[in-house]
């Protein structure tokens, strides 16, 4: 429910026939939509382009009225699909600071992420950007821009982009999953029913954010311990604290943060997550340290190589791992989450996956990467999560220049939003698109769709630089889990349904009941 403070606070906002960006500001540069009124000197051609005010789209009260008062701040994948079916493909929209494109149609995505240049910008208000320069703190891979982002990203791709780069921490990665499986066991054990783990989600999370945590920082933090450390606690709930508070933060006017609490939350959640990360990187940088003095070759995985390969300042270090923590945790442990709901849900093809992994990994020994390419169900399982459940439902993209899309003029720096999750389920794209169905990512499954009708891991330049080790993490759990148990619904469960918090997550508990195999292993 939405206070009647909050209500106010919008419907105030709202002026009619005030433009909501002032001659269409977008970072920082000034520009003004084409009307197409004026046109001396323009060819017949550009005469006949159309302009952002010829598109479809809800009025500005409309948006603020779907948004806050009907609630879909923590819906807006719904809103995509309601707004698709009315408009159509793409339309126009405008809420808080920002004016824009929304895009639900694979082809026009597609026309305009092959207009992003060489610093591609997803956002002209980032809040990110706003934290790390209150905090004097250097920003990171996904609130940089322009050449200073291009260079970090050159640095940071190393040790993590190259499918060689993943396979080098797959015994990090394995000794986790073991970990976690013994975790499963506990949970099932302490269960009413002895086999149930409840809240399922929460407990991927804690492995997800374990497992990304020992590959940045070369440490376990204790998420899969009994008992968590209570500073690890607090970085857990952070994370989720400052994602909340985003959502609205986003979107609201500026004058609301002295008012409302979204602000407030966004920044202690940052607070928190930097306080941690610091004092890791800072007990790394001091135990590399002690060994420089002491004459001796320093060698490590992934925040080694950023603390002494010279290229990064510690401010940048702070920054870009702090981001590439966050980045990491989400889309493990929700894709893992939707995987094995489904897979509870479908018997069949739970049996078949367990064959398939059956036949190429022996029981007596634990699956690596070169096993996963013998596991091709098992992938797709993995891709149609990704399909129906994008981590980032919503992407965004800012042209700097001037660009015609399907006879429309759009001026430089338009914002141009993705809805990703609108398109992977436009039946138009995929058939049966409702349906959770892997089959339809295998060679011969026959599938024709538009190459950017699902990518979840994005596009360019700007796609995940964590990819290769989320999918092999999800990969190495997912085989893991299926061999040693046979996974079905908590009968009480209903339908689970998916909610934003910027990402995608489930919106209630996923509870699963964990049964033995007769072949499993007796030990993890």
């Amino acid at each position: 429910m939405v206070s009647p403070l909050l209500k106010r606070c919008f419907l105030s906002s709202i002026r009619p026939g005030v433009p909501l960006l002032q001659a269409g500001a977008v970072g920082g540069s000034q520009h003004r939509v084409v009307t197409g009124t004026a046109t001396a000197g323009l060819t017949e051609r550009e005469k006949k382009l159309k302009t952002y005010d010829d598109l479809p789209g809800p009025s500005l009260f409309t948006t603020f009225y779907m948004f806050f008062i009907r609630g879909y701040a923590l819906h807006l994948h719904e809103l995509q699909r309601l707004y698709q079916k009315r408009y159509g493909p793409w339309w126009k929209a405008s809420i808080a600071r920002y004016k824009m494109v929304q895009i639900a149609d694979p082809e026009i995505l597609e026309l305009v992420l092959r207009q992003e240049g060489r610093y591609p910008l997803r956002n002209p208000h980032d809040l990110w950007r706003e934290d790390r320069a209150m905090r004097n703190v250097a920003c990171g891979p996904f609130s940089e821009v322009g050449l200073r982002w291009r260079s970090l990203r050159t640095i940071l791709n190393q040790r993590l982009l190259k499918p060689a780069d993943a396979r080098s921490y797959t015994g990090s990665i394995n000794e986790v999953v073991s970990d976690f499986m013994v975790k499963i066991e506990d949970l099932r054990k302490e269960s009413p029913t002895g086999d149930t783990v409840s809240d399922l989600s929460n407990e991927l999370y804690r492995f997800a954010l374990e497992g990304i945590s020992y590959i940045l920082f070369e440490k376990r933090i204790g998420c899969l311990e009994k008992q968590i450390p209570q500073e690890t606690q607090v970085f857990i709930n952070s994370i989720g604290e400052m994602l909340r508070n985003s959502v609205y933060a986003t979107h609201l006017p500026i004058w609301t943060r002295k008012i409302l609490p979204f602000w407030n939350g966004f920044i202690r959640g940052w607070d928190n997550i930097f306080a941690f990360g610091t004092k890791l990187i800072d007990k790394k940088m001091s135990e590399i340290q002690a060994r420089l003095e002491k004459g001796e070759e320093v060698q490590g995985e992934y925040l080694t190589y950023l603390l002494s390969n010279g290229k990064l300042t510690m401010s940048e270090v702070y920054g870009s791992v702090s981001e590439l923590l966050l980045a990491g945790v989400d889309t493990t442990s929700n894709t893992l989450s939707w995987s094995l709901y489904h897979l509870a849900k479908d018997p069949e093809l739970q049996q078949a996956v367990y064959e398939e992994v059956m036949k190429a990994v022996p029981m007596d020994r634990i699956p690596v990467a070169e096993d996963v390419t013998h596991m091709p169900l098992l992938r797709s399982v993995i891709k149609e999560a990704l399909r129906l459940y994008p981590v980032v439902p919503t992407n965004a993209r800012i042209i700097d220049k001037e660009v015609i899309i399907k006879g429309y003029k759009f001026p430089a720096n338009t914002l141009f939003v993705l809805f990703h999750y609108a398109i992977s389920r436009d039946g138009a794209n995929f058939p049966d698109a409702e349906k959770f169905y892997p089959q339809r990512w295998l060679r011969d499954g026959g599938m024709k769709h538009h190459p950017f009708s699902s990518i979840p891991f994005g596009y360019g330049i700007r796609a995940c630089v964590g990819k290769r080790i989320a999918e092999l993490e999800m990969h190495l759990a997912l085989s893991r889990i299926i061999r040693a148990f046979e996974l079905k619904p908590d009968p009480k469960m209903g339908n689970v349904k998916p909610v934003v918090r910027i990402i995608l997550c489930p919106g209630d508990k996923i509870n699963l009941r964990f049964i033995h195999r007769k072949s499993a292993p007796t030990s993890f």
